[in-house]
């Protein structure tokens, strides 16, 4: 099984067919479907989905697993599906840059928004690919009506480099320079990797 990381706020866990159907259910949000930019599943979709993930090694995906929500202590390879708040994922398929991945963030559940998970997520996300797809260039794309994922990702040091007025979404950039990768491999030495 893939490696699960430990942060202070949060564990990210690989996803597993366990978490499927809270996912599914968060999908059925209207709020959520239009601020992830995804379209609704049936359940099996879902599943398939889900399938298709785990196995493209162009994407990587883990589940967020709110740390003040895990019951008991944290063993890899467990879902913990009552403390799953999210998910972060990454898209390696850019084809004219194999070292650049996209990332996005979903805080799912309202009682673990504003608590510094998605902060911390996409630190941890971006250090993990760094380190193992060795990734130096990060984008993000977020539709201009989501201003806490946009307040986010700026104050991380992403820049905006584009607009698209047809999906009215912005794209942001960050280069892991000398500095940001520094940043990085600090965070590296707080994260405990559980395989």
């Amino acid at each position: 099984m893939a490696v699960s990381l430990e942060g202070d706020k949060v564990i990210l866990v690989p996803y597993m067919k366990e978490h499927v159907p809270k996912y599914h259910q968060w999908m059925e949000d209207p709020v959520l479907l239009e601020a992830t930019a995804s379209e609704p599943l049936t359940l099996d979709q879902e599943y398939q989905m889900h399938l298709s993930w785990t196995q493209d090694p162009h994407k990587k995906t883990f589940i967020l697993l709110d740390k003040d929500l895990v019951e008991g202590k944290f063993v890899h390879g467990d879902p913990y599906v009552e403390a799953m708040v999210g998910d972060v994922n990454i898209y390696m398929n850019d084809l004219d840059n194999p070292q650049l991945a996209e990332v996005e963030i979903m805080i799912a559940e309202l009682k673990s928004r504003g608590k510094g998970l998605a902060k911390e997520s996409v630190l941890m996300m971006m250090s993990h690919a760094v380190e193992n797809y060795g990734i130096n260039i990060f984008r993000a794309k977020i539709g201009k009506s989501n201003g806490p994922s946009l307040s986010l990702f700026r104050k991380l040091g992403f820049e905006d480099i584009s607009y698209s007025e047809i999906f009215k979404e912005m794209t942001l950039e960050l280069p892991v320079t000398k500095p940001k990768l520094e940043e990085l491999q600090q965070l590296i030495g707080h994260v405990v990797r559980h395989t």
